[in-house]
């Protein structure tokens, strides 16, 4: 059920769909990523069985439109030529992108459209990545200058499986009109629930750096649990053992697996250079508050050596993955204490 916060009170009330629209809305989806691609893909399927026109789509990489072209059909999918008739055609634009530097580019090129052809009717624009909040902010200052134009954060939080079964968890900030027409679209359609920061846009921003310092935390500590194991002769499946009995997370118990087994294979996970942007966005958010949070300083290190580690893997031409997953960050504990960064055998 998803739950949005009244505007005139800070209560979570629970939220009813309201009557149809007088039309059938056109969205737009632009970040094809590995969340992206399963969200859009989810949501394709979604606005196909409410009889809405198909999902307007538009990747950096255009292999990845096209597979999902040939996935869904184009019954349920259409390919942009570029990000700027995604933001002219449709009534809901969704991003989930890399970076914050990718995330200034698209909304520059949805700005420049905008002006070019201002819109005659409501333009929702939701951007559901992780970035600092500060960017929404600045966000919302521009698109909401554009004739009928409004925006909201909506970062997710969840893996790929999680997202392949559209079980993931919204969080939403912005005007509560926005937040409701979004949450009918995107509950259950890519998401479970909602969790709603109010109207500020930089809430929801915030709230996802904060989740995702909880779960690196949480990562640093088994990543230092797993290396004092091997060194003290304790077998790794004797800890995932461990993990699963009192960290009984589902998403711990994945990252426990990963680092038992060193399966560091980003193509079903979080990337590590992502993490390594998460915490630095997160360290940022530490100095702009003063509140220290020494983990993730801790964190950011093991993370900026996993990555040098990996470098150099790769060019030796003995790297393993072609994109390393973040649980792979046990490497840079591993290295501090004597061991093979890559090698749990090591010995």
């Amino acid at each position: 059920m998803a739950e949005l916060q009244s505007p005139s009170s800070d209560q979570h009330a629970t939220w009813r769909p309201p009557s149809p629209t007088s039309y059938l809305l056109q969205i737009g989806f632009v970040g094809l990523g590995r969340i992206g691609y399963l969200m859009a893909r989810n949501l394709a399927q979604h606005c196909a069985s409410n009889k809405f026109p198909p999902l307007l789509v538009w990747n950096r990489t255009l292999e990845k439109s096209e597979n999902l072209l040939t996935a869904l059909g184009q019954a349920k999918i259409r390919i942009a030529k570029d990000p700027e008739q995604v933001a002219l055609e449709c009534d809901v634009i969704i991003t989930n992108l890399a970076n914050d530097a990718a995330v200034k580019s698209i909304y520059q090129l949805f700005t420049a459209a905008l002006t070019l052809t201002p819109p005659t009717h409501d333009k929702l624009f939701i951007e559901s990545g992780t970035t600092y909040p500060s960017l929404a902010g600045e966000l919302h200052i521009v698109m909401t200058s554009i004739p009928h134009s409004h925006f909201i954060t909506c970062p997710v939080f969840g893996t790929p499986p999680i997202a392949e079964k559209a079980q993931l968890l919204l969080i939403m900030s912005g005007d509560y009109s926005s937040k409701k027409l979004a949450a009918r679209l995107l509950v259950p359609a890519i998401g479970r629930k909602i969790m709603d920061l109010g109207e500020n846009v930089e809430k929801a921003p915030a709230f996802k750096l904060l989740g995702n310092s909880m779960l690196m935390g949480s990562l640093e500590v088994l990543s230092e649990a797993y290396t004092l194991a091997r060194k003290s002769g304790i077998a790794t499946d004797n800890v995932h053992d461990l993990v699963k009995e009192i960290l009984p997370s589902p998403g711990l118990i994945i990252y426990s697996d990963r680092m038992a087994n060193d399966r560091f294979d980003a193509s079903n996970g979080f990337a590590l250079e992502g993490g390594i942007k998460d915490a630095s966005h997160v360290r940022r958010l530490m100095t702009q508050y003063h509140s220290p949070m020494p983990v993730i300083d801790t964190v950011h290190q093991h993370l900026l050596t996993t990555r040098a580690l990996q470098e150099q893997k790769e060019q030796n031409g003995e790297a393993t993955f072609e994109t390393l997953d973040i649980s792979g960050f046990i490497a840079g504990t591993r290295v501090a204490s004597g061991l093979d960064g890559f090698d749990k055998k090591d010995t």
